[in-house]
């Protein structure tokens, strides 16, 4: 453990719907992703991850306050006010300098939860400047693309299945956009103290528009068909005339392509933005990477979330420490974890005692490699979002689950 006069950097990224199979070093068959490869492989690796409120608004509130969804009292996509202790907050409370770029998905919107400074956007697709007044608009306000015939302009819903390539220059990408100030953040930083740094891109989450490059890259590439159980053939023919927002249906099988290479190549894009990133990142700088929920993605005839099946609540959860801390690195481990358990983690290898109202663990015993009688299941719960039966319980030790 680092001395309160060497305390270390925390780096958090995070994405938004990304599956936990979703990585390269998942041993998935056609995605890359090596920076996000390099800080499971050259850390610690959760396999065993899960969203246990796998939908925007409760998860993030689980990720922010270290608390299951019964404590912070939202289970579904409303927002309410957050009143409990947060991790920005508790480490701004000790001494280090905080700071967000990209995504929150709290209310209110521009409260600062905690942080000190933010480059705040909830996602490329809020358009209403009078209500929400982002960062991410201003700047392209004041590059002159913004508007619908501009940056808004590709034509694909903000929960939709339409996929394509971003239609302007990279450099007007959201996921740019946030690479582009987590770098500015840290040429401006304060150097007489340790930072937090939370960068939240919008996507993998749609609208699924990446670069041009990567679009084409797995359009032309055979992709994994989706795994359909039989139980789920009732979706079996493509519906006509069906909405872009739709959650649950057969897609025709170009479209399902198109789909799938939007989400895999916002992934790559989103991967190589997170590279330019850590080659500016201090030494003495612990690093996390995890995503709020994941993505059907077509399996049992899904897109998007909201449901206990593993493309859903299964997620990314990766870590690397500096030198230091003395820990033996490049391991996996098939402890099973949640997103409560970010909070306290971060908050031990700072040093800094997490608050009471916290219901997670932290990791770092796992890690040090001490018994510490970690839990042996989860229990996560879902309530409806779309439709009045899409809510489910669910326990899983991470080889088995009980819906």
């Amino acid at each position: 453990m680092p001395s309160t006069d060497d305390r270390p950097n925390i780096l958090l990224l995070m994405t938004d719907e990304h599956r936990g199979d979703a990585l390269g070093i998942e041993g998935h068959p056609v995605l890359q992703t090596p920076y996000l490869d390099s800080i499971g492989g050259g850390g610690f690796h959760f396999r065993r991850a899960y969203s246990a409120s796998p939908v925007c608004v409760p998860a993030r509130r689980t990720l922010m306050t270290g608390t299951k969804a019964s404590t912070h009292g939202v289970f579904m996509n409303y927002n309410t006010h957050l009143d409990l202790p947060t991790l920005p907050g508790t480490l701004s409370q000790n001494g280090y300098q905080t700071h967000l770029v990209g995504k929150l998905h709290l209310h209110p919107l521009r409260k600062l939860y905690g942080f000190d400074s933010s480059d705040w956007a909830d996602g490329p697709e809020q358009d209403d400047t009078s209500k929400t007044h982002n960062d991410y608009q201003t700047f392209l306000l004041e590059n002159g693309v913004f508007g619908p015939d501009s940056a808004m302009a590709h034509g694909a819903n903000a929960n939709g299945w339409v996929a394509r390539p971003f239609h302007i220059e990279d450099r007007f990408h959201f996921t740019n956009w946030c690479a582009d100030r987590s770098l500015r953040f840290l040429e401006r930083r304060d150097l007489t103290s340790p930072f937090f740094l939370k960068v939240s891109f919008h996507q993998p989450h749609q609208p699924c528009t990446p670069p041009e490059y990567y679009f084409n890259k797995y359009m032309n590439m055979d992709l994994p068909e989706p795994k359909v159980a039989d139980w789920a053939r009732v979706f079996d023919e493509p519906q006509r005339g069906l909405e872009v927002a739709s959650w649950r249906t057969s897609l025709d099988p170009i479209v399902m392509k198109q789909y799938m290479a939007g989400y895999y190549g916002c992934i790559e894009h989103v991967d190589h933005q997170i590279g330019r990133i850590l080659d500016h990142i201090p030494e003495n700088t612990v690093i996390m990477f995890t995503s709020d929920h994941g993505e059907m993605l077509g399996q049992h005839q899904w897109i998007r979330k909201r449901s206990a099946y593993e493309g859903s609540a299964r997620i990314p959860f990766l870590m690397k420490f500096p030198n230091n801390f003395g820990l033996e690195q490049g391991r996996q481990l098939d402890e099973v974890v949640e997103l409560m358990d970010v909070m306290p983690t971060l908050l031990d290898a700072a040093g800094v005692e997490a608050p009471g109202t916290v219901d997670g663990s932290s990791v770092m015993p796992l890690l040090r490699e001490k018994d510490s009688g970690w839990r042996e299941y989860i229990h996560g719960e879902c309530s409806p979002l779309a439709t009045l039966n899409s809510g489910m319980q669910f326990i899983t030790n991470g080889s088995h689950k009980y819906i």
